[in-house]
């Protein structure tokens, strides 16, 4: 066990310098795009003074490394910045983040568990009918949603469920949990299918031990030996893999939540991006790159509480 708890000490270390190198390649990148957001939110009428005095107010007449060293000192003391969009002007970040968090991790919560109630299902399914015509109509399934872009999936959802049947809403947050189907559909359908092929590829690894075949030698009956001893077996590296999904979920909610009008996290970072509203967009990918640092920790972890021979290496 104190293996175990000094391994995940070291990966918490190391997850620190990830996230200052992420927060400094994105303020980098925000500080060389083009456009003012001091222009974006005053009066076409303002004069050059204005707009000196504005932007000596915000700091944006700074260089860059004075302006990244003031951003993280403020982000020791817990302090985001405001937000410089005119319809949220001065409004603190983090009062920003709060209120949109929770959508994003709602939708989230119900991808996964839509990932993963469909694939791995699907995947014990096909493994177990290999090369039929069920296994290979699965596999092209899976082919299929983990091709296609998420934001093409959610418009062929909404047009056939919300347009043609008119079963759910398109957008926003309006119709209760009837509105939130079709984005944590689009979102969980592409990770299912990854989700399935794993879980097919290991369950037929382990259909193929001796052991499975002293079993089923022994008389048990064919379910008993699948859902018992199998199925636990081969779900082991499907479930060490959750926290690297989340680094999926986190980007695709981005485009997901965009495309239906989706009042969390990245839906802020599309309209902040699009009002040149920095401060917004710096803590919006902070928030979102801690939560891939922390499934990329997670995944460590289990990957540590499964294996021993990795914590000890």
């Amino acid at each position: 066990m104190a293996d175990l708890v000094s391994y995940v000490i070291r990966k918490i270390l190391l997850a620190i310098p990830v996230i200052l190198l992420a927060t400094l390649i994105v303020f980098l990148m925000l500080y060389l795009t083009p456009g003012d957001p001091i222009v974006a939110i005053m009066p076409p009428h303002a004069t050059q003074a204005d707009l000196q005095e504005l932007r000596a107010k915000y700091g944006f007449d700074q260089p860059f490394i004075v302006q990244y060293g003031k951003f993280l000192m403020r982000l020791l003391h817990g302090d985001m910045g405001q937000s410089v969009a005119r319809s949220t002007l001065n409004v603190d970040v983090s009062t920003l983040l709060m209120q949109r968090l929770p959508k994003t991790l709602e939708l989230m919560a119900i991808g996964l568990t839509i990932s993963y109630s469909v694939g791995i299902p699907l995947g014990v399914f096909s493994a177990l009918r290999q090369n039929s015509w069920k296994d290979r109509s699965v596999m092209v399934f899976t082919l299929i949603a983990y091709a296609m872009p998420s934001f093409w999936l959610g418009i062929l959802l909404m047009l056939l469920f919300s347009v043609y049947l008119g079963w759910l809403q398109a957008e926003g947050t309006v119709g209760g949990f009837s509105s939130i189907i079709l984005p944590a559909l689009t979102l969980g359908l592409g990770n299912a299918a990854l989700t399935t092929r794993m879980m097919r590829s290991s369950m037929l690894e382990v259909t193929r031990q001796d052991y499975i075949t002293q079993l089923r030698s022994r008389g048990l009956p064919e379910r008993e030996v699948i859902l018992k001893h199998a199925l636990k077996n081969a779900i082991l590296p499907v479930i060490t893999v959750i926290g690297l999904d989340i680094g999926w979920f986190v980007a695709g909610a981005v485009v997901v939540e965009t495309v239906f009008s989706w009042s969390g996290v990245g839906m802020l970072i599309t309209t902040s991006i699009s009002n040149h509203d920095f401060p917004a967009v710096q803590g919006c990918i902070l928030v979102l790159a801690i939560f891939v640092v922390l499934g990329n920790l997670i995944a460590d972890i289990m990957y540590a509480f499964v294996d021993p021979r990795v914590r000890l290496g």
